[in-house]
């Protein structure tokens, strides 16, 4: 396992930290910034959250489970959220999702075997306009069909590559 977080972004945090009236304002930055590091976070990463922020693991827990965006669970080198709201699923959302299982070899909460993609439902991405939608990242990618997700997943898997 990588080390959670580097000493030095440790301390910057401490530093940062010290100087905030309201240091659990920043919990979900925290988490991110090991997420961002580690790939994901781990019991140790809310651990080392929970003593940054001088709360508690449990508290540091209800938050990293809350938000969706924070892993607590390993995931592929680029993670796919796909929006399975109602606009979606009256838009071909199904179609999609069926697709996109299929080209990736894996069902909705699995990675695939190269590592490269994880596939995750949301419940809304906030893009009905442009629905159906995906989110790669922090990248959205709307008005899906088979053809957009041939390129699409072509352009993020050269750069989902170790």
């Amino acid at each position: 396992m990588s080390q959670i977080l580097p000493q030095d972004q440790i301390d910057a945090w401490q530093e940062k930290l010290a100087d905030h009236q309201h240091p659990m304002e920043l919990a979900v930055d925290v988490l991110r910034a090991i997420q961002h590091h580690h790939g994901w976070v781990p019991d140790e990463g809310v651990e080392l959250a929970a003593r940054l922020l001088g709360t508690t693991p449990l508290k540091v827990e209800e938050l990293a489970t809350f938000y969706d965006k924070i892993y607590r669970r390993p995931v592929g080198r680029r993670v796919i959220r796909l929006c399975d709201s109602i606009c979606c699923w009256s838009r071909g959302g199904e179609d999609i999702a069926a697709y996109l299982q299929k080209k990736l070899g894996i069902t909705l909460g699995e990675t695939s075997s190269d590592g490269a993609f994880t596939l995750l439902p949301s419940c809304c991405l906030g893009a009905c306009g442009e629905a159906p939608a995906m989110m790669i990242g922090l990248k959205l990618h709307g008005n899906l069909t088979v053809e957009r997700i041939d390129q699409i997943l072509a352009a993020e898997g050269g750069e989902a590559r170790p």
